[in-house]
């Protein structure tokens, strides 16, 4: 599905935002009637309550909805949704004393609440939403592309695994590709060996879904952006098997995949003045007979040698190639996303999108592109002190370190040894949302794409 605002010219009756703080001045203005109305339903302008007003027909002519105090405000993202996402169908426009990162965040959380994920009900038949027409002042075209873009993160990371393969995953970065005019190229099973990408092809030669690097190519001005993101389709761990708890949500794990490639769609359908690539190892971690075992040593792309002392940290090694790769052209920047530690949820929960960066105009963006996008991130240290734990003196680096502490951290210095750029940014990001949230329904989710795509002209000096 496509989220969509109102057309601008066509009819549409009020919302009416109104702040705890305004309610009074608000309920003075209005006719008796609908004062008497609002007070006999409990209107007090709640975060996020709406309230139907009727015309003199009976109809519904216009709405309330409650804009809460600026305390609730910041403990709920676009907690107006919930109010919008109950509308009757048909046109609606925004009218109160809001600002513009207000209007903003209001419209964006209005096209998010449009997503649905129905593929396997097909009888289901959700009424046709309510759309808002894009306030004054806002972007529009911004904001669409946006939503569109997390509606694809959406969408992938929710399809489980027996329908979203690395053959499928493929299927979609292609279609990416045919819509904006993008060059897509694929390596794939034992080619990955002739070619020089070793522990992607360890990783996932145990499955019959043949394993693949996947490269997408946009633009033809402007400075190099490379996005890397973790594809593992499914994960079991491995020989290293997960118990049957830590499997439910593993066709998430391929959503480092899944957040850049909606961000991919959110560059190419702004035409924003940059060429992109996007690299993808697309894997499934299973068993087999030729599955990768405990203790085996791999050279990776950069001649770094690995020792695998847990097959369930797979991640690290599928990245490690792609980041060896990544960085055998000059980008501008370099970013990697992927769903990659558990250390990184017990860090800062669900919400939080941790990343890593030692350049200062990288993390100045991206922390003003989260402010503008509602798109939150929190700045994690790449501590050089560290650096020894992923050292196991039988092989270059550790995969999996005995170490105990900080699990996120110790990844993040994995990855940063295959990379030879100094702009470069990883993301160890959730994906998932684990219980419903206004425009956040309870499934998979994009972290850091907002922030990144808003960042990006700082970052590049655009």
């Amino acid at each position: 599905m496509t989220p969509a605002f109102a057309d601008a010219n066509a009819p549409s009756r009020p919302v009416h935002v109104v702040s705890a703080d305004d309610l009074d001045e608000f309920r003075r203005s209005l006719p008796d009637a609908t004062r008497q109305w609002l007070a006999a339903t409990g209107f007090e302008a709640a975060l996020g309550d709406l309230r139907l007003i009727p015309a003199e027909d009976g109809s519904v002519g216009e709405a309330v909805l409650g804009f809460g105090t600026a305390k609730t405000r910041r403990r709920t993202r676009f907690g107006t949704a919930k109010g919008i996402a109950v509308l009757p169908a048909g046109n609606w426009h925004l009218e109160g004393a809001l600002g513009l990162a207000e209007k903003t965040e209001i419209a964006l959380g209005a096209l998010l609440a449009q997503y649905r994920f129905d593929y396997y009900r097909p009888k289901a038949k959700p009424p046709a939403p309510p759309l808002l027409k894009c306030p004054e002042g806002c972007d529009a075209a911004l904001l669409a592309a946006m939503a569109e873009g997390e509606f694809l993160t959406r969408d992938l990371i929710n399809t489980p695994a027996s329908d979203l393969g690395p053959a499928e995953l493929e299927a979609m970065l292609s279609e990416l590709g045919d819509r904006f005019v993008a060059d897509v190229s694929v390596i794939k099973g034992d080619d990955l060996l002739t070619r020089n990408f070793p522990m992607i092809h360890a990783v996932g030669r145990a499955s019959p879904r043949a394993p693949r690097l996947l490269e997408l190519r946009w633009g033809e001005r402007g400075p190099l952006v490379t996005l890397v993101g973790k594809g593992v389709c499914f994960d079991t761990g491995g020989l290293n098997i997960k118990p049957s708890s830590g499997m439910q949500l593993m066709k998430k794990d391929m959503g480092g995949a899944a957040t850049v490639m909606g961000l991919a769609l959110m560059v190419m359908r702004l035409n924003l003045p940059i060429r992109l690539r996007v690299l993808v190892p697309a894997v499934e971690n299973v068993i087999s007979g030729n599955a990768l075992k405990p203790k085996d040593i791999l050279t990776s792309r950069k001649g770094l040698t690995v020792e695998v002392n847990d097959t369930d940290a797979e991640g690290r090694l599928i990245l490690a190639d792609a980041l060896a790769y990544a960085c055998e052209e000059e980008s501008a920047l370099v970013i990697s996303m992927a769903t990659l530690t558990g250390a990184a949820r017990v860090a800062v929960g669900p919400d939080l999108a941790p990343y890593y960066s030692d350049d200062a105009k990288m993390v100045a963006a991206v922390e003003g592109g989260a402010q503008a996008g509602f798109d939150p991130v929190w700045r994690m240290p790449f501590h050089d002190p560290y650096e020894g734990v992923i050292e196991p003196g039988i092989a270059d680096l550790d995969n999996a370190p005995g170490f105990g502490f900080a699990g996120s951290i110790t990844a993040a210095l994995f990855l940063r040894r295959f990379v030879d750029n100094p702009r470069y940014m990883h993301f160890d990001i959730y994906g998932h949302t684990p219980s419903d949230a206004p425009a956040r329904p309870k499934g998979g989710v994009g972290q850091g794409a907002r922030a990144l795509l808003l960042g990006l002209p700082a970052m590049l000096g655009l």
